[in-house]
């Protein structure tokens, strides 16, 4: 099959025709994103594509090579045409399925097919399924056979298909034959420079959409699921790590340890509502769309907003560690999976047992998502409420029980529960595939207005879940904190990964603890999720920390603002005179808010955005 260079080349040739198409397939697929970019920077994609696209060509070819080669040099060695075929087509059918793939994880996660995808698959199954539900199939399972339609013709009429063993001298066999391999190496590695070839190379842009364009989907892949796989490797070593641990020590210093009291009780019921997917832009006060969260616009008026606070990352495996434990967004791995790290995190319920409080948590779906139900007995969760526990006629979407029966369940059961308690909510119906038992609010089929519709559901059962709760005894002496557990790019659908709308989230606090000359009030200091835990438990008088290193009071005065994220490929840190965002593959800025900002100025918060990073990881490969 491949006799010789000639027929290495028509190799190359073919995969590379055949990536051209894909990569337009994408383009094409989001279009509107390329809006911002000129026709001359859309065809500079293609050609910063092709050392990628080469080096991935090179891992394909390796099999048809040594196969040939081995013929060579075996009298009577033949393979069959159809082998070659059949291991060309193979790897077509898994491009194609690679390509449409990358679609809908795209749109929903600004990041190219990675490893995540793929660990999602095959241990949450059926939830990755209704993740999908909102997926256009019809149209990706047309352009996947088109795809691989013309992948096959073109094969057939390009590959040298027809093996044939040189006529040459056993030293030249050898000869001719290394050469092969070494070409096929160095364009593996990407040339002969001191630095093998990485996603880096593929950048030329500070727009986004274009560099991932010219991203090679399936090397990105495995060298993702290989970065993965090296258990004790920190790909986000930036500085000496001493200097790391003293700057972000630096971010969590206050002046004094005193806070804001704003609950009448030094010992609340605290109930914490983990809201799927509320983005700051379903809500009005945060500067979202109206009408669509009207009832939360009621609760703001009687609690306590934070109106600057953001998502730890962009799931929700990611959102209730920082929720509960404090403890940031790993990027590229997510703690909650791992019994022997998860463990050893500190959390709100674990602080909470030993002064007397009774825990529990309650979810529609499977608890055993993500290894939820693990992570709440870990950290002393009493009782734990799931989908099972259910009748199975209340089970009415592809995730479970809607938010409604939920909310019905909760207060029944904590009519009982004795006091003070601890309870996590954590809700489900605004999450894909959209479905709920109620008539849409927003009129149409769209995606958006699905989105918005079970938002509009969510917040009204909230709102008859508060008008139970006032009727119960147990209410006046309860904190509610309403917090999402990532942000969405729904329902505008104009924030990209690495910018902070996407993670804006909204925090609340709610409920008859509150002191009534707080009802009202603003808290505006730059924060996260993983800032709950410390600002609860300062206004419980209860010392935190020593637990939660990674969380600041945004109820004390003297706290500093800052707010980080962090998404697959970078991290965004953010204080309030800039938002910067940094870019792991491309290693570059992507994004700054403020562009006439004094370069000393991004160069400060993206050394501390690098130095949390690297610390956070640190401290994950630790435990």
């Amino acid at each position: 099959m491949l006799k010789n260079l000639f027929a290495l080349a028509r190799f190359y040739i073919f995969w590379l025709l055949f990536f051209f198409l894909t990569r337009v397939s994408f383009m094409l697929y989001f279009r509107n994103k390329l809006k911002i970019a000129s026709l001359g920077e859309i065809l500079e994609v293609f050609f910063y594509a092709i050392r990628l696209d080469c080096s991935t060509i090179g891992y394909i070819v390796i099999i048809p090579l040594l196969i040939s080669v081995l013929g060579w040099f075996i009298p009577g060695f033949h393979i069959k045409t159809v082998w070659y075929k059949a291991y060309i087509w193979t790897c077509l059918v898994l491009v194609c399925f690679l390509t449409i793939l990358d679609y809908n994880i795209f749109q929903e996660w600004g990041t190219k097919v990675n490893y995540r995808v793929f660990d999602s698959i095959i241990h949450q199954f059926s939830e990755s399924m209704a993740s999908s539900g909102s997926a256009p199939v019809a149209l990706c399972v047309t352009i996947g056979v088109i795809l691989l339609v013309s992948g096959i013709l073109l094969s057939n009429r390009i590959i040298d298909y027809k093996y044939q063993g040189p006529k040459l001298s056993i030293p030249l066999k050898i000869t001719s034959s290394a050469l092969l391999i070494l070409i096929n190496f160095f364009i593996i590695r990407g040339g002969t420079q001191d630095t093998p070839i990485n996603q880096s190379m593929a950048y030329f842009s500070n727009k986004q959409i274009l560099n991932q364009s010219a991203l090679n989907t399936e090397w990105n892949l495995f060298d993702n699921i290989y970065q993965n796989l090296r258990a004790q490797h920190n790909p986000y070593i930036y500085m000496d790590a001493n200097v790391a641990d003293s700057l972000t020590r630096e971010l969590f210093v206050t002046k004094s340890d005193s806070t804001v009291h704003i609950l009448n009780t030094r010992r609340p019921n605290i109930v914490i509502i983990q809201l799927e997917s509320f983005t700051a832009d379903l809500i009005e006060s945060l500067g979202g769309e109206k009408c669509v969260c009207p009832n939360f616009e009621k609760f703001i008026h009687q609690g306590v907003l934070f109106d600057s606070v953001y998502a730890a990352g962009d799931r929700t495996d990611k959102g209730i560690v920082a929720i509960l434990s404090g403890f940031p967004s790993q990027a590229i791995r997510t703690i909650i999976t791992n019994n022997t790290k998860q463990e050893k995190l500190p959390s709100i319920p674990g602080v909470l047992q030993p002064v007397g409080y009774a825990n529990s948590f309650f979810y529609g779906g499977e608890v055993e998502y993500m290894n939820f139900k693990s992570y709440m007995l870990t950290h002393k969760i009493d009782h734990i409420t799931g989908m099972d526990n259910f009748d199975r006629s209340q089970i009415d979407s592809k995730w479970g029980v809607n938010d409604g029966t939920l909310f019905d369940t909760h207060v029944q059961y904590l009519n009982k529960e004795r006091k003070p308690f601890f309870s996590l909510i954590e809700t489900l119906t605004n999450h894909e595939p959209f479905d709920m038992p109620a008539k849409p609010h927003f009129p149409g089929d769209s995606v958006t207005n699905r989105f918005r519709s079970t938002a509009y559901y969510t917040d009204s059962c909230l709102n008859a879940y508060f008008e139970h709760a006032k009727k119960q005894d147990w209410y006046k002496n309860t904190l509610f904190v309403l917090v999402a557990d990532h942000g969405h790019r729904l329902p505008r659908n104009t924030s990209e990964s690495y910018q902070p709308a996407k993670y804006h989230i909204p925090l609340l606090f709610f409920g008859g603890a509150i002191k009534d000359e707080y009802r009202g009030k603003h808290v505006i200091k730059l924060g996260n999720q993983t800032d709950i835990a410390a600002t609860v438990l300062a206004q419980m008088d209860i010392p935190y920390r020593a637990y939660f290193r990674w969380s600041k009071d945004l109820l004390n005065p003297t706290s500093q603002p800052f707010a980080f994220f962090d998404w697959d490929n970078g991290f965004g840190f953010m204080t309030p005179q800039q938002a910067i965002s940094f870019d792991n593959l491309g290693k570059e800025v992507i994004y700054t808010k403020h562009p006439n900002v004094p370069k000393a100025v991004n160069e400060k918060k993206l050394l501390y955005g690098k130095a949390y990073l690297q610390q956070v990881f640190t401290e994950y490969m630790a435990y």
